[in-house]
């Protein structure tokens, strides 16, 4: 005989409550909804010794599923960590047609009434339906007898699900008896705990899901912004978990005893997630410019309009000029071609410079300044029909009187955008730890200013506000109130930008100041960049062309040397190059030149 069986019922009662208290604590802590849902069922199987058991939570559509399925004298076990997978149909609580409820069915009607059903003997009751339950048994020689069915609500008295138990034995000599009216109240108390446990873990799971959705919502915005960046918020995450992989998986070298817990991955995959968050804030003309004078239109048609008019008025002065016969006619007709060629090779000439694909040597940027100097006249007032905005800035310098001579191309006082708002970067000991050089103004859209860029297309401004994109992601994050284990996403989000030797931004952290995680992102961050093959300004790189460029990074301590030699050595940047790249991309690549000791 057992010892339990000796024990007297106060001291049997007593270790009952006791172990209802610790399975209480166990299931507060229960992460894993499937472990969660089997502790309830086993536990409840245990109070009261039954043979079987059945969980049923309620779906989508109001009905009774089957989640877990223990017989232990027949050896089933379903649902849950098993991985076998319970193919009955759902407990219907009404008729799909009538809308009748279904209380022949002792599931759904404890589900229906929210009352513990207690069944000495199925094949003896005829208030339920047990046809499904004597055909089982026919099937499998079993004998279902008693039945203790008892309705999970949480804390709003919704029922989440049934708690269904099957043949309790009598401890001493394994007889199938009845649910003891002394037990009963124990599996209630259970089902009642664990249906607070199991609601409070589906509410987390919902909110993770809205929280995964949402950030994954925005990184998709972010890509659908610019087709210059399609499909880099959700190419990057997966580079990044793919390194941090390699680095978990690592037997030797530095990251041998590197590893990350469950929930440092979905920190991982959250910070990278959101590693660009703050392009929101960056103006689709500057991410997008292609040409210099290009804001949210190109300016090139203005100036070109400009060229127009002038030529219109040196015919003009040709006209007037054989009227008051102040020269031959060929003689000013020579004049006038040759001036109308001029311009029209000068305005070729400012449309070349627009495109910012030749180097703007001095003598390029000498003629441009030239060129803006030709004068034209503008008879009609230039402040009206315009925004407030714009109206604001021509306040700051009075009009000139009508008609006025004015440069074919300027700089005008009205052309600088000032900052309206403080820059979080901009206080020398601001408190993110920005250290960034900070123009003066936030835009300048001077005709001269733009066309003289030296390289591309972007300004110092703009290039900036580019930059800013970091600045703009970390206050970002900073502000959301992460729980304990998302602490670090702003770290690991805000640090791709950076260098190993101090030289990135927008903090100028080097090696030391970084996590490994931010220092993955940064490689994952570059690497999908150069492989891109979505970015309509530039022809997809070759793989070796890729890992050729990084190595040169690596070299110049701009990325971690360590890192880069363990993203090749792993093969991660071949599996990701198979999962991503065109296959004209993917060529032969020799490692062997980039890791340590090659160099």
């Amino acid at each position: 005989m057992s010892k339990q069986a000796n024990k007297t019922p106060e001291k049997q009662e007593a270790s009952s409550f006791e172990r209802l208290i610790e399975v209480g604590i166990a299931l507060s802590a229960e992460q894993d909804t499937d472990r969660l849902m089997e502790t309830i069922l086993l536990e409840a199987k245990g109070l009261s010794n039954a043979d079987g058991g059945t969980l049923y939570l309620s779906d989508e559509d109001g009905n009774l599923k089957f989640e877990i399925m223990r017989t232990d004298s027949l050896n089933i076990a379903m649902g849950g960590t098993t991985g076998k997978e319970i193919r009955f149909p759902p407990v219907r609580l009404r008729d799909p047609e009538t809308g009748a409820e279904n209380r022949g069915n002792v599931a759904s009607c404890a589900a229906l009434t929210g009352k513990s059903i207690n069944i000495i003997d199925a094949y003896e009751s005829d208030e339920y339906d047990f046809t499904g339950t004597k055909k089982f048994d026919e099937g499998t020689g079993y004998r279902s007898k008693s039945f203790l069915t008892v309705p999970m609500k949480n804390s709003k008295e919704d029922i989440i699900g049934i708690l269904q138990l099957l043949n309790a034995q009598d401890i001493g000599t394994g007889e199938v008896i009845p649910f003891g009216r002394d037990i009963q109240p124990l599996i209630e108390a259970l089902a009642s705990q664990a249906a607070v446990a199991l609601d409070n873990k589906q509410l987390l799971d919902a909110q993770k899901l809205l929280l995964d959705s949402f950030i994954k919502l925005i990184a998709s915005a972010i890509d659908a912004k610019s087709p210059y960046t399609g499909g880099h918020c959700q190419r990057v995450p997966e580079l990044t978990l793919m390194l941090a992989k390699a680095a978990c998986e690592a037997k030797e070298g530095p990251y041998a005893d590197f590893d990350l817990s469950d929930d440092d991955w979905y920190e991982l995959e959250i910070a990278a997630l959101l590693h660009d968050c703050g392009k929101v804030t960056t103006p689709e003309y500057v991410v997008d410019k292609a040409t210099k004078l290009e804001t949210i239109y190109d300016r090139i048609h203005e100036i070109r309009t400009r060229f127009e008019v002038v030529k219109r008025e040196a015919e003009i002065e040709y006209y007037k000029a054989i009227v008051d016969g102040k020269g031959g006619p060929e003689k000013l007709r020579a004049e006038l071609d040759a001036r109308l060629a001029q311009l029209d090779d000068d305005f070729a000439f400012i449309a070349e410079s627009n495109i910012g694909g030749e180097f703007m040597a001095p003598e390029r940027i000498e003629r441009v300044r030239k060129i803006a100097n030709i004068t034209m006249t503008r008879t009609l007032d230039n402040r009206l029909g315009v925004s407030h905005e714009e109206s604001k800035r021509w306040e700051r310098t009075p009009a000139p009187e009508l008609p006025v001579v004015e440069n074919l191309l300027t700089d005008r006082i009205d052309h600088i955008i000032y900052r309206e708002m403080e820059d979080p970067a901009a206080a020398k000991d601001n408190e993110y730890g920005f250290k960034l050089d900070v123009p003066e103004h936030k835009f300048n859209l001077g005709e001269v200013y733009n066309l003289c860029i030296a390289r591309g297309t972007l300004t110092a401004e703009e290039r900036y506000k580019i930059n800013d994109h970091i600045v703009q992601t970390i206050v970002m994050l900073e502000q959301l109130p992460f729980p304990e284990h998302l602490k670090r996403v702003p770290e690991m989000a805000g640090g791709h930008h950076e260098k190993m030797d101090g030289t990135g931004y927008p903090k100028k952290l080097n090696h030391s100041d970084m996590s490994v995680a931010a220092r993955i992102m940064a490689i994952a961050d570059i690497f999908e960049a150069l492989t891109a093959a979505d970015r309509p300004y530039k022809l997809p790189k070759k793989l070796s062309d890729s890992v050729k460029i990084m190595s040169f990074m690596k070299k110049d301590a701009h990325i971690d040397g360590e890192l880069f030699e363990l993203f090749l050595t792993s093969g991660a940047y071949k599996d990701y190059a198979e999962k991503y790249l065109l296959a004209e991309q993917i060529d032969d690549v020799d490692i062997t030149k980039y890791i340590k000791g090659d160099d």
